[in-house]
């Protein structure tokens, strides 16, 4: 694990497509902005009383197969070019 001290206004990038921006705070508090791309999972988390509703890792979903994502475009090309015939 890394522990950064960041000026307002600093960042950090991770890999090549990721940064984070500190954008200030006060007290106990911090805000972030983090600039991702849509396909990678980002998810905010704290500290869970309830040890059984605790999830320490979090999974994200399996990405859809080839084939279903050729189907999704067929059927999204369809609806659109269908709207077109009926102007």
């Amino acid at each position: 694990m890394l522990k950064l001290s960041l000026k307002q206004g600093q960042y950090v990038n991770i890999g090549d497509d990721i940064r984070v921006v500190y954008v200030g705070g006060s007290g106990g508090q911090g805000r972030l902005m983090i600039d991702a791309p849509k396909e990678v999972p980002i998810v905010r988390s704290s500290i869970e009383e309830n040890p059984e509703r605790r999830k320490d890792t979090y999974y994200p979903e399996k990405k859809i197969s080839a084939k279903a994502q050729k189907e999704i475009e067929r059927i999204l090309w369809n609806e659109r070019h269908q709207g077109d015939t009926a102007k």
